[in-house]
């Protein structure tokens, strides 16, 4: 992609994120992701209807009036973005490839935390780690952050959910809220996601085209695997083979599910092409 290409494609999503994270996702965002707690903030006096746990009596007994202390939430978290830049996301069929969506949820997440005051890091995975970029604070970083989404290059094409929860385990040692980006197209990851959601917050976006789900019938078809390099040949004109492919997608999709409920995963589907706002708000108001 040329410079001045880039530029105006970070421009566009910097400007659609940052508006959406400050009139929709701000509040919602504040109230789904708790700080660290409770800190002291001030006394002040007693009024009706206060909390009699909260009432100060050292200072109630030295100015003879009741008083009560009053706390603030500890605010700053830590937000790790788990992005999958694999070769399966530079696929789509409604205007748009998962990858340009994965970045843009990516980017208004992440304005999201900088305006709560929250540190955003970012760790890119295809079958192994392809960058990590540490927690920080600024739009800088952000901006940083998006340029990478939208030129980063993988040096692999493969996906390896275990490989990336490992590593997020690793690296991050206090406790954070991670989202895992990915369309889930990869098996036997159950242990590292079970480690990481015991020890994090971890919420799980899935990415997905609608023509992933159902075949469309366009007759004979050259396939292209981008993660494993082979093609191969697909009559899509059969109904047998458009329901055989239907069921091992649902199967699939149910299999993810399953294991994301049982393991507690807050979890939310979002769609090429169509508008991300309503299964994130529903997401973030859900756990709120």
């Amino acid at each position: 992609m040329e410079t001045n290409d880039l530029l105006k494609k970070v421009r566009r999503i910097e400007i659609r994120a940052k508006g959406l994270s400050s009139q929709l996702f701000s509040g919602e965002y504040h109230s789904a992701f708790k700080g660290k707690g409770m800190a002291f903030s001030e006394v002040r006096e007693y009024q009706y209807g206060d909390d009699v746990r909260n009432i100060d009596w050292n200072v109630t007994a030295r100015l003879n009036h009741p008083y009560v202390k009053v706390f603030e939430e500890e605010r700053e978290l830590t937000v790790m973005l788990l992005v999958d830049v694999s070769g399966s996301n530079r696929f789509g069929t409604n205007r748009q490839f998962k990858q340009d969506l994965i970045a843009e949820v990516a980017a208004t997440i992440a304005f999201s935390a900088i305006q709560n005051n929250d540190k955003v890091g970012v760790i890119m995975f295809s079958d192994h780690i392809e960058q990590f970029i540490p927690p920080k604070k600024g739009s800088s970083h952000i901006l940083r952050i998006i340029r990478e989404l939208i030129s980063f290059e993988p040096t692999l094409s493969g996906t390896s959910l275990t490989e990336a929860l490992r590593y997020f385990t690793n690296v991050t040692k206090k406790r954070c809220t991670a989202f895992l980006i990915s369309d889930f197209l990869d098996e036997g990851f159950d242990e590292p996601l079970k480690i990481a959601s015991r020890k994090h917050d971890l919420v799980a976006v899935r990415v997905s085209d609608r023509h992933e789900k159902t075949m469309p019938d366009m007759g004979l078809v050259k396939f292209f695997d981008p993660e494993q390099g082979g093609t191969t040949w697909i009559d899509t004109s059969s109904a047998v083979v458009r329901g055989q492919y239907a069921k091992l997608y649902r199967a699939k999709e149910q299999q993810i599910n399953d294991t994301l409920r049982h393991y507690g995963i807050d979890n939310t589907e979002i769609m090429t092409g169509e508008d991300f706002v309503k299964p994130l708000m529903k997401l973030f108001k859900k756990r709120a």
